[in-house]
């Protein structure tokens, strides 16, 4: 077979930036869609988009009344997801959330199980206040989340495409908690503060949700825009020096030689897990701005909200006064 020509292979870059433009173009719409409902998060809606672009799940941290609930919501109507919301409860039950099979007898009198699904077969998930669900329904989420699918009685059942999971933790009432486990927080490619909104962005949420009419969010892609916005993250390239960049950001929030003199201060610290978390994240932030490759600067915005859930900080740092987020920002100035 005859090797592709230069023109052939000139025709095939353009095809494939076209269908970039095309699909950076998409994604933008949907995050102004989302902009027009949720005011004064720009960067929190920014991160969620992020993390969906890059097929993955988020954790989103904030006291009640954030709008947290409503971003899923519109994220759902904005890129043409089924969402669903479960309210997390100690009484909830792996069942509540995978579904179950339930006997069933026939018109000949013949018994057989039926699967009934539950709200895991959704596109996009919201769980809210997960950490007040036991560790057993958390391990039953958590096998949903890396692998795709559930197992109930022994049989298999595959997730809809595209599946992600937006978590929801209280950081206030700590009563009646059971904290996520290093492994569970380790499948969250992002953990994202939600603050309070400025003064401006609050006065607009003040005419937006009290009028007669409130505006709701339109839909800008569907679910196959997504999964091919996704296949295409995945093929951008990245430079030599972003990688090294990535690598030595990771390497260096680990106790050891290679934090330099935080490594005194780090418990335990990221593993491969997060590097890879931070190379599709660079990936999906470049196309959310319409770039072809990332840059170092991706790497330093999304850098803590990457790495600070897979960091936990020495007794003695605590007791000095450091936290994950100085840490963090001290290892930023080393490759920024």
């Amino acid at each position: 077979m005859a090797a592709p020509s230069g023109e052939s292979i000139e025709k095939l870059e353009d095809m494939i930036v076209r269908a970039a433009e095309t699909t950076a173009a998409n994604v933008r719409a949907a995050k102004a869609a989302i902009s027009t409902v949720i005011f004064g998060q720009d960067k929190v809606v920014e991160r969620a988009l992020v993390t969906v672009l890059s097929g993955g799940h988020a954790l989103l941290v904030g006291v009640p009344g954030l709008a947290k609930t409503k971003l899923v919501e519109t994220m759902g109507i904005a890129l043409g997801l089924d969402a669903r919301r479960v309210q997390f409860t100690p009484d909830l039950m792996p069942s509540d959330i995978l579904g179950s099979e339930v006997l069933e007898e026939n018109a000949g009198g013949k018994r057989n199980f039926r699967f009934i699904p539950g709200p895991v077969f959704a596109q996009l998930l919201m769980a809210d206040e997960i950490n007040r669900a036991s560790p057993r329904t958390q391990s039953a989420l958590l096998q949903a989340m890396q692998e795709q699918h559930i197992t109930v009685a022994g049989a298999r059942h595959d997730l809809p495409k595209p599946f992600h999971v937006l978590a929801t933790q209280n950081p206030l009432e700590q009563e009646g908690t059971y904290p996520l486990p290093e492994a569970q927080l380790d499948r969250f490619i992002m953990e994202i503060d939600v603050d309070y909104p400025d003064l401006e962005s609050e006065r607009r949420i003040l005419f937006d949700t009290t009028g007669a009419e409130e505006t709701k969010a339109k839909a800008a892609m569907t679910a196959d825009d997504l999964l091919s916005a996704q296949r295409l993250v995945r093929r951008l390239p990245v430079g030599e020096s972003v990688v090294n960049a990535i690598l030595e950001l990771v390497r260096s929030a680990r106790p050891g030689p290679e934090a330099g003199d935080a490594g005194r201060l780090i418990l335990w610290g990221p593993g491969p897990r997060a590097s890879q978390a931070l190379m599709l994240a660079v990936r999906a932030r470049a196309l959310l701005e319409g770039r072809l490759a990332p840059s170092i600067d991706d790497v330093i915005e999304l850098a803590e909200p990457v790495l600070k859930h897979r960091m936990a900080l020495t007794f003695s740092a605590r007791a000095e006064g450091e936290t994950i987020s100085g840490v963090v920002t001290r290892l930023k100035g080393r490759i920024g």
